[in-house]
């Protein structure tokens, strides 16, 4: 740097404006509250478990009648959900089915329209007496999504949220600023996500709840994955449910806020939005006749037919649930690894016992040193290893694909076959076939979320985990494991167009990397990051060398 440089940058700090010196004011004040800000003590969490009797409900029936149709000795059904349509639809299902209690358990929950109907039905659920218990995540609960935790005031429903940062929910910026304190207990998130109706049937996978995972997003969509369950396995959700629950890091709502102080955090209504007709299901309702109508008192709306659940394609299956414990978020990093009790150590054990092939779905791939010699080892075996993970340009959290990238040359010189999701996807995914297609009509850009592993074409892995180090030893995650050739071949058929038409294959040519465009995309093949923006790459060039991987 100058001599010039230096004394410009010089003068322009040591003779800031009057807004600077405002902005600054502002800033160190925000800081110096937050950091003074500190989580209650004495907090009331009354235990409460899942229900001992599903039987009892039509749900339960509904399985059981199932289970006696397919004749068979297995203990669990499951069913593959696999457009973003059925995935909103099955929750809504389940929510307006539910007759004894609902345990909804996240890491994120968004505030917008989309959500907003399973907010109502949740309302709806509380009215008819559904006992309803909502655990989430704190990361995601600042700012307009703040307004998601109204949810733990109405009748006959419980919000408490895991692992809270203290502070203002103004703005996650600032909250995360305010506990750099303790930057190691803020990073440990509660990354579980699954929906429990009546104990007796569930939906878990990748999603979290928001309008970009169920195709509705005007910018990016996520392409994701779940599975509905049923019998014995959702029992033992349940019980996953019910340890997180009853943690002492779960905090009750009130315990954090007033409703009084959610309001005062409500944005302000977005005037331009009032004349857009919603899609709902049946024909578009126009907001600003809605508006304008007298408000009138709603009975809650009659329960479906819950035999639409055992008309779904159920296979019933000898299953496993795998999941970490909760106190892995209180606990310290190096202990965990040294433990290798975790989710993704249960799921990296099954994938070393592999005997001819490995099919790996991860949005968010990031192996370490630990993974990568357990892939060298299933390697040096033959198995063939298929990963279909994010393109830098698709990659909704690009700093991860900076510690993908350190291993994508060591992986290709393995043998290993890379494909990375293009971002810009014709309209919607169904044009290769669907691999969770996100069913959107608005030609929005996609991201690859779903998290799923076939092995040797028997058994199939679905949950929230990634193949990354964060899910590894700092994040909980759940995950189930189910021996089925039958949903082992379904999903392959889901995934194998998606790496055929809907990315590129990596491929090492003299050293050097090239992405071989999709089947039938026109494109040309390329050697540097496909899609992506200058900035995106220089990020990779910049931080890439630098960024400690566990944080990525």
């Amino acid at each position: 740097m100058s001599p010039l440089s230096i004394q410009r940058r010089s003068t322009s700090l040591t003779q800031p404006t009057g807004a600077l010196w405002r902005w600054l004011g502002v800033l160190l004040l925000v800081v110096w509250v937050s950091g003074c800000a500190s989580l209650p003590t004495d907090v009331d969490r009354p235990v409460t478990t899942a229900l001992a009797t599903p039987q009892d409900t039509a749900l339960g029936q509904a399985m059981q009648a199932s289970a006696a149709g397919a004749r068979t000795r297995n203990d669990s059904g499951f069913s593959l959900v696999n457009s973003a349509e059925l995935a909103f639809t099955s929750r809504m299902t389940l929510i307006n089915a539910a007759q004894k209690t609902l345990d909804i358990q996240y890491y994120a929950i968004h505030a917008d329209e989309t959500t907003e109907r399973l907010f109502d039905a949740l309302r709806a659920a509380g009215e008819r007496g559904v006992r309803v218990r909502i655990l989430l995540d704190d990361f995601n609960t600042s700012g307009k999504n703040a307004q998601v935790l109204k949810l733990g005031f109405e009748k006959n429903i419980s919000m408490r949220l895991f692992n809270p940062l203290p502070g203002s929910r103004g703005s996650l910026f600032f909250r995360v600023l305010g506990s750099l304190k303790d930057t190691d207990r803020i990073q440990r998130r509660m990354h579980n996500k699954m929906l429990v109706a009546d104990n007796a049937v569930a939906i878990t996978g990748g999603r979290n709840l928001g309008e970009t995972y169920f195709g509705q997003g005007e910018g990016t969509n996520f392409v994701d994955a779940d599975v509905l369950a049923g019998g014995r396995i959702v029992r033992e959700l349940s019980r996953s449910f019910d340890q997180y629950w009853n943690n002492p890091l779960a905090y009750p709502v009130q315990s954090l806020m007033s409703a009084k102080e959610l309001e005062t955090l409500k944005p302000a209504p977005k005037v331009a939005a009032a004349d857009k007709p919603v899609a709902v299901d049946g024909p578009a309702v126009d907001r600003t006749a809605a508006s304008a109508a007298p408000a009138t008192t709603t009975t809650a709306p009659p329960l479906p037919d819950t035999t639409n659940l055992s008309k779904l394609s159920w296979t019933w299956a000898p299953s496993v649930l795998l999941v970490d414990k909760a106190s892995k978020i209180a606990a310290d990093a190096d202990a965990v690894e040294l433990s290798q009790d975790t989710t993704v150590d249960g799921l990296l054990q099954l994938m070393s016992d592999a005997k001819s092939n490995l099919l790996i779905v991860s949005p968010y791939f990031v192996p370490g040193e630990r993974m990568m010699a357990q892939f060298a080892a299933i390697r040096q075996k033959g198995v063939r290893i298929r990963v279909l993970t994010n393109s830098l340009a698709s990659n909704d959290a690009p700093a991860a694909h900076v510690g993908y990238a350190r291993y994508r040359k060591d992986l290709l010189a393995m043998g290993i076959e890379i494909y990375e999701m293009r971002a810009e996807q014709e309209g919607t995914l169904s044009s290769f076939s669907g691999l969770g297609s996100t069913g959107s009509a608005n030609g929005s850009r996609a991201s690859l979320h779903s998290k799923i592993v076939v092995l040797d074409d028997l058994l199939l892995v679905i949950g929230s985990m990634n193949l990354d180090l964060r899910s590894q030893l700092q994040n909980s995650e759940v995950a189930l494991v189910i021996r089925s050739r039958k949903l082992a071949a379904e999903t392959t058929q889901l995934i194998e167009p998606a790496m055929t038409n809907g990315a590129y294959k990596v491929e090492l040519n003299d050293g050097q990397l090239v992405w071989r465009a999709p089947q039938g995309s026109q494109l040309k093949d390329t050697r540097i990051e496909p899609d992506a923006s200058f900035a995106l790459k220089l990020m990779l060039k910049l931080i890439g060398p630098f960024a400690p991987e566990e944080m990525l």
